[in-house]
């Protein structure tokens, strides 16, 4: 298969992070026009030779200009630095207002909403296309959900589900944790975002084999903001399957989330950040690979229903895939797509997912039964 054309390289912002450095692989591997850039102007110059002399620009998000230089000759760029509720801000405001196409591998649900909120009508004017949330959180769901719900809509809910095993998780993704679980999510409830609850019991999910059966914690997920842009549907449920311990454990789970969320609202929060910043910086190849994940999804209509699954390994190295594939797809020059959109408003989902299958990514949807018509009077 022929790569995409491209009408201008692709940036890659905080390629010298654990995530950044996959991507910027990715895109060396496809053979990709592209330049690197990240604050720090001698790491820069070092993953540079590293990756065979490709153009690195440092640039500061302090600096508006700068930003605004480094993106105007770009077609696109791929957000990897965060946490991007911190720090992502400046990088999309310079993509939207100068129309380069805006890929990112955030896990934070308010700063995708605020992506859509306050920089979608922008992007439109500029042409740029916004799309966040591009790695494996949440590129599989919004996908699965929109292929779950084709041919059942209007929806009573629609729930998006992740098991992963074997997960290792980088300083990267520990510190956007933190954002996450700091409150003031919303979900999809009533056909209108609402401030979600602060309980994280999630109830259970029934996945296929051999995950069976879990019980869940509530996640504040980015399918919250996307998935109701593109699916006809009254209420979102995103649940996640506890990554530590055994399942017996769910209900302590549950119940110290909240605690956590609020100790992150007190000066606790920087001694937390203190100590990821002395963690590793991310799992080993083999332990990424040793991963696997599951992410499930059922649409409610009524009384029919209907599942999809996606299933793969490496979440990281799946968000190097993901987000590099979505950036070559909008650089084409045939791309004409623009605003804040949702994966499955960007891209076609089921092309988009097939396109994944070379990295061991599977999906599957039940077929759609015909209605049992009521019975004649």
């Amino acid at each position: 298969m022929a790569e995409p054309q491209q009408s201008g390289p692709i940036a890659v912002y905080g390629a010298t992070g654990f995530t950044g450095k996959l991507v910027a692989a990715e895109l060396k591997r496809r053979e990709a026009d592209f330049v690197i850039s990240g604050r720090n102007r001698e790491k820069l110059e070092a993953l540079s030779a590293q990756l065979g002399g490709v153009p690195s620009v440092a640039a500061s998000v302090d600096d508006p200009a700068g930003l605004r230089s480094l993106l105007e000759p770009c077609a696109a760029v791929i957000a990897c630095a965060g946490p991007f509720t911190l720090h992502g801000e400046p990088l999309l405001a310079a993509a939207a207002e100068s129309g380069t196409h805006y890929i990112d591998t955030t896990g934070e649900q308010p700063f995708m909403k605020m992506v859509f909120d306050l920089y979608g009508e922008i992007a439109a004017r500029s042409g740029a296309a916004l799309v966040p949330g591009m790695g494996f959180d949440y590129v599989p769901g919004d996908l699965i959900a929109s292929l779950t719900a084709e041919g059942l809509q209007p929806l009573d809910e629609i729930a998006v589900a992740y098991s992963v095993a074997g997960f290792g998780a980088t300083r990267g993704t520990a510190l956007s944790a933190l954002e996450i679980v700091g409150g003031g999510d919303v979900e999809w409830r009533d056909g209108d975002w609402r401030q979600a609850p602060r309980s994280a019991n999630g109830g259970s999910f029934r996945f296929p084999e051999p995950v069976g059966e879990r019980k869940m914690l509530r996640y504040p997920a980015g399918e919250q903001i996307t998935v109701p842009r593109h699916v006809d549907t009254a209420n979102v449920r995103t649940l996640l399957r506890g990554m530590a311990g055994p399942d017996r454990l769910a209900p302590l789970t549950t119940l110290a989330l909240p605690a956590v969320g609020l100790a992150m609202r007190t000066p606790l929060r920087r001694l937390i950040g203190a100590g990821i910043a002395r963690m590793p910086e991310g799992p080993s190849e083999e332990a990424r690979r040793g991963s696997r994940f599951m992410v499930g999804c059922e649409a409610i209509a009524g009384s029919r229903k209907r599942r999809g699954i996606v299933t793969g390994s490496d979440v990281y190295g799946l968000t190097a895939v993901a987000t590099v594939e979505g950036a070559m797809r909008v650089a084409d020059p045939a791309y004409d797509r623009g605003g804040a959109l949702a994966p499955a408003q960007a891209f076609d989902p089921q092309d988009f997912l097939a396109s994944l299958e070379w990295f061991g990514v599977e999906f599957e949807v039940e077929a759609l039964a015909e209605p049992v018509p009521a019975a004649a009077n």
